[in-house]
């Protein structure tokens, strides 16, 4: 297998992030990111999807199973639950921009026919990849930020945060050089794995109605 000849504190995509490109040149681009050891056994780079001038960007942890199979973010069953919440919420899904904190898939698995098992990736696999996360931003420009989940709140506001002290408030900070407005919340696959499920949709929901109040 390819390696990036690099120590793991070293790994960066910076190298692969063309300059001056919009969405589409960076989403070709990402496809050939060798920054981190993640792309080895993830099947392909999955990069964010939505207009180039979304008003608001949601940013998750990592693609899931279904993604690194389709190419494509939020299209498995936490994606769709997402769709869901948002819509409740009075936003459109259809007219967000939706990415991840980290672009391949990190999974364990016992053996090849084996069902893959989700893995969170680590701070440094995270850094590694900022790069990218800090290109979209600075193409897309969102009005705000919706953060789901701790990973992509660690990726983006560093490892102290805690998603269950902010989430369904708007915070206000500088990320990757530009001030931002985000509002914390949990990830959706959260949702589906808690023992009560409606009640941690309404949670949801109800941290999304905080980001629809904050476009006004």
């Amino acid at each position: 297998m390819a390696t990036t000849g690099a120590p793991e504190d070293a790994y960066t995509a910076e190298p692969f992030v063309p300059g001056g490109a919009d969405l589409t040149a960076l989403r070709e681009a990402a496809a050939g990111c060798r920054g981190c050891p993640l792309h080895r056994n993830a099947t392909q780079t999955v990069f964010g999807a939505g207009a180039a001038d979304a008003r608001v960007m949601l940013v998750g942890e990592q693609p899931g199973d279904q993604e690194d199979r389709q190419g494509r973010p939020f299209v498995g069953p936490a994606g769709k639950l997402l769709d869901r919440a948002l819509a409740d919420a009075g936003l459109d899904p259809a007219e967000a921009y939706v990415t991840n904190a980290v672009k391949h898939f990190k999974f364990s698995q016992a053996e090849p026919r084996k069902r893959r098992i989700h893995k969170a990736p680590t701070l440094r696999e995270m850094s590694a990849c900022a790069p990218w996360l800090a290109a979209e931003l600075a193409l897309v420009q969102p009005e705000l930020i919706v953060v789901l989940g701790a990973t992509a709140g660690k990726a983006l506001l560093g490892s102290s945060f805690r998603v269950t002290q902010v989430r369904g408030t708007v915070l206000e900070q500088k990320i990757h050089g530009r001030p931002e407005r985000l509002v914390p919340t949990v990830h959706p696959s959260s949702v589906l794995r808690a023992d009560d499920r409606e009640g941690a949709y309404r949670g949801l929901v109800s941290d999304l109605d905080v980001a629809a109040r904050a476009l006004g």
